[in-house]
């Protein structure tokens, strides 16, 4: 006893002494694509031969704090970017190395893959470059990426899709907390369905990332994450202007056209603005023609505020409509009263809107925290017919049902996030049990970033 007590004495004179003589330079950066200059999130940087990294936060800003005065140089990396170092970054005592990294897209080859086990984060992460190959008409479809996601559509197309993950059938979206860039798309006590989530107002080519966890229920995403949640993010500046058509069977065509609104010029002050339309028309291949037709339109524009706030603001309106064969009693396939592409009531249907609001706003509160607040408005229509029992009930006029919703949303979103450095070490098999979890125990005092020798 008498000897812990003396290394403990021993290892806090030692940890006083250091912070007396300690060093507390440090560096902070911003990343950019150098193609649109919008800011990088989640990029990862390393001080190079060392184990400290760090990852930008949504203003592309990183930090390292508490560092020797020396030099320093820095690896840059970023999926869809040709990697950076940085030399020669010159750290002073008490001072704060100021630096601006520009990262150039470039074309993604697959080297070997190494799988390493990862515990700081459970969140999932797909960048555009996994969707870029990917045939997509609509978002709902973007929902399949995730593993382990299924999702059938059925009534006519319009509907949001039926969704399974993890042994839940989550019907349209009771069990999964859906959102695009923070605007929540699960609509509460819904007439269809509680959770009710229709994705079909975002343009998938607009799509920069995806991120989704499987799991419990968490409670700051939520009360729809039963089996999980999947945020999507949409990007904040086009590459160039582009225009797509489309053309398939059963007279489905679909075009889509984004116009980026700024020059050069502005991009260089970091500014960025967009449109962008989809337009969407189908019979399906049911023997009754679908008639389903579906409109987006989109504008977007990101902006920095000097360089430690941005804004962000977008509008979107979807409309669509459509008509539905619906479900059918296998008896009639088989006597021949219908094919199995027919109907017994091909006159449900429905149609839907949305139209939605959001403004972002995200400050740099120093000292690797941001604090971002985030209003949105969403306007919301929907109508639909089924016809789940024919004419059980009322023989003459028959069974079917209306669904009728005319909302609207108001809510606001508060975020406060601290990045933070971390350094990953091995334990050391020949050190005794107690002393280690010392060791543990002062390296997460992060504060102090000591390391004790032996």
């Amino acid at each position: 006893m008498f000897k812990e007590i003396t290394l403990l004495v021993g290892i806090f004179t030692l940890l006083c002494s250091s912070l007396a003589v300690a060093h507390n330079g440090s560096i902070q950066g911003q990343l950019f694509d150098t193609e649109n200059r919008q800011t990088l999130l989640g990029a990862s940087v390393q001080i190079k031969d060392t184990e400290y990294a760090a990852t930008t936060n949504a203003l592309g800003i990183f930090s390292f704090n508490n560092l020797a005065a020396g030099t320093y140089d820095l690896v840059v990396s970023y999926i869809g970017y040709e990697a950076k170092t940085i030399e020669n970054i010159i750290v002073k005592d008490a001072e704060t190395t100021v630096i601006t990294i520009e990262l150039v897209p470039t074309s993604i080859l697959l080297p070997a893959v190494q799988i390493k086990p990862d515990f700081r984060e459970n969140i999932k992460t797909f960048n555009a470059v996994n969707l870029v190959n990917r045939p997509l008409s609509s978002a709902q479809d973007v929902l399949r990426i995730v593993p382990g996601l299924v999702t059938a559509q059925h009534a006519g197309g319009g509907k949001a899709e039926q969704i399974f993950l993890r042994g839940f059938d989550i019907d349209h979206g009771t069990d999964i907390a859906i959102r695009v860039d923070g605007l929540p798309v699960n609509m509460v006590s819904h007439a269809h369905g509680q959770g009710y989530a229709d994705l079909h107002f975002l343009i998938p080519e607009l799509i920069e990332t995806v991120d989704f966890r499987k799991g419990l229920y968490a409670a700051q995403s939520g009360n729809f994450t039963t089996a999980g949640q999947v945020d999507f993010s949409t990007t904040n500046a086009l590459s160039e202007s582009m225009i797509k058509l489309e053309a398939g069977q059963y007279n489905t065509y679909r075009t889509v056209a984004a116009l980026d609104l700024l020059g050069e010029r502005l991009k260089n002050r970091n500014q960025n603005a967009y449109v962008a339309a989809e337009l969407l028309f189908s019979d399906g291949y049911f023997e009754s023609p679908q008639l389903f037709t579906r409109y987006n339109v989109m504008g977007k524009y990101n902006g920095l505020v000097g360089n430690d706030q941005s804004i962000t603001a977008s509008f979107s309106h979807f409309q669509s409509a459509w008509n539905a064969s619906g479900q059918i009693p296998q008896r009639a396939v088989d006597s021949k009263q219908i094919s199995r592409f027919g109907a017994i009531d091909d006159t449900e249907g429905g149609s839907t809107s949305r139209t939605n609001f959001n403004i972002i706003f995200t400050k740099n509160l120093g000292n690797d925290a941001t604090f971002k607040n985030q209003f949105f408005l969403s306007k919301y229509d929907f109508e639909l017919f089924s016809n789940f029992t024919f004419f059980l009930g009322d023989p003459d006029n028959g069974d079917q049902i209306r669904q009728r919703e005319d909302r609207s949303i108001i809510g606001y979103n508060g975020t406060y996030q601290k990045m933070v450095t971390w350094q990953i070490s091995t334990p050391q098999p020949n050190l005794d049990y107690k002393l280690d979890m010392i060791k543990l125990k002062i390296r997460n005092w992060r504060a102090l970033k000591i390391e004790v020798g032996y």
